[in-house]
């Protein structure tokens, strides 16, 4: 590949980088890297993701607890302008995607980490893996609270527990979500490949189907009955409490979109892989998520309306309107519970191999050191348990992420990365150059406004 840049594998787990970006290497011997790297060989087959269980990983790192914020931002944003922007921000996250993969497959990046620093040097390097654990900690710890609200109940809402069983010591939320822990996602984590997890990535997609259908159905059913609230269409601007809002709600959807950090180990552990099999992978993962996102935000607020919660899964736990509504809403949280246990080991593998890049750098891959994969596993369990019984609800950790370390990820850094590296590699259209440009100064925006918006919000309550 012309411009494509050399690097030593072992060189980059010890930190050595090959120098300077401008360290070119040959067209043939960047092929043959681009085919051989991380394959694994059992009994003569090459062994791998194929194309089905790369979108579904990628997706599943898209889909996640993300989904359920949806609906209430569409009751802020208005159903025009909330699917509108589910749409573009799909489209710009794909984009941002696609430059990633093309540097990092010339730089012979095997992280997120490392074709940042390429492009911007060991301190930018930092900075984008503590950004990964700051993000994939807020989204799982936020995964853990919806587990405990499903299952013990909230304040205004109540658990499964609750009402199979009436209050007890079964229905403590920081017992149930601990047992959750170690009986199902300790298993699930301590895994060390991401193309095990194939298999529990296609069953939670096919979950949230299942979820977004029913919402869907029911939905419809109580629109034909005349029975559903009228929508907000257009974003409310009435008040600054209303501008506020919005702009706040802006983070929390980009924050629905990045899975860019997961990237580079999907490539890796693909059959057959290159960029533009990766690509493909890409864009089937993206309508894939644009279709759930505006059917799960759409039939989701329309169900509840003004009532909707920033978990909307905390909804199901009323009447619905229509037949069989308890056994309804029974059904819709014990699927969505499991496909947020299965999601969950998929954001903790990319967590758990940042922290082990940033305190173990030099070390063996995790792959080969099964005490220290295990411990790790162990400890950053702890820390999101921990997390998980201190913020207060899903708005809260979306905010905050959305606004800073996801929008970092999918637009600050590829946009970056891209625009840097093009001058020694692979060289920009005027068009991707103009969109790098765009997601930049978008990027930027975001997360001033996003703070601001918070901030305001954090004082004002």
């Amino acid at each position: 590949m012309p411009g494509a840049f050399d690097s030593d594998k072992n060189s980059q787990r010890a930190g050595a980088m090959p120098g300077d970006p401008g360290h070119l290497k040959s067209k043939n011997s960047d092929k043959d890297f681009e085919f051989n790297v991380t394959s694994y060989v059992s009994h003569g087959k090459t062994e791998g993701s194929g194309l089905s269980g790369a979108v579904f990983n990628l997706a599943t790192t898209v889909i996640g607890a993300g989904i359920m914020a949806l609906p209430a931002t569409m009751k802020v944003m208005g159903i025009i302008l909330g699917t509108i922007l589910i749409i573009v921000m799909g489209i710009v996250a794909e984009v941002s995607i696609e430059l990633l993969v093309r540097y990092f497959v010339e730089t012979n990046a095997t992280t997120y980490g490392e074709v940042v620093q390429h492009a911007l040097g060991k301190q930018a390097k930092i900075f984008s893996e503590i950004c990964i654990i700051l993000n994939n900690a807020g989204v799982l710890v936020v995964y853990l609270i919806i587990l405990g609200d499903v299952m013990s109940g909230s304040l205004h809402h109540s658990g499964l527990f609750d009402q199979w069983w009436g209050h007890g010591f079964w229905d403590h939320r920081k017992v149930l979500i601990l047992l959750v822990l170690i009986v199902f996602l300790a298993p699930l984590c301590s895994l060390d490949r991401i193309d095990s997890l194939t298999l529990t990535s296609a069953a939670s997609v096919v979950l949230a189907v299942i979820f977004i259908v029913v919402a869907f159905i029911v939905a419809f059913i109580r629109l034909l009955n005349g029975t559903l609230n009228a929508p907000r269409w257009t974003p409310d601007l009435s008040s600054t409490k209303a501008i506020m809002d919005l702009l706040v709600v802006i983070p929390i959807m980009t924050n629905a979109y990045v899975s860019h950090f997961n990237v580079p180990t999907i490539y890796n552990e693909l059959e057959g892989k290159s960029p533009e099999k990766m690509n493909h992978v890409g864009r089937i993962s993206t309508v894939l998520c644009i279709f759930l996102y505006a059917s799960t935000a759409t039939s989701g607020y329309l169900l509840f309306g003004e009532d909707t919660e920033s978990d909307v899964l905390t909804n199901f736990d009323k009447d619905l309107g229509v037949p069989y509504s308890t056994a309804l809403n029974y059904f819709v949280r014990i699927s969505y519970l499991v496909h947020l246990i299965l999601v969950f080991p998929v954001i903790h593998f990319s967590l758990r191999q940042t922290v082990d890049t940033l305190l173990f750098e030099g070390a063996p891959p995790l792959t080969e050191s099964r005490q220290r994969c295990l411990a790790l596993t162990g400890a950053l369990l702890f820390i999101l348990y921990l997390g998980s019984t201190t913020i207060p609800n899903i708005w809260t950790a979306f905010k905050f992420t959305g606004a800073t370390t996801a929008v970092s990820l999918g637009f600050t850094f590829p946009s970056l990365v891209a625009l840097r590296l093009s001058k020694q590699g692979t060289s920009l259209s005027a068009t991707e150059r103009v969109m790098c440009w765009s997601m930049l100064t978008f990027a930027i925006l975001v997360s001033i406004v996003g703070v601001i918006g918070n901030t305001y919000q954090q004082n004002t309550q």
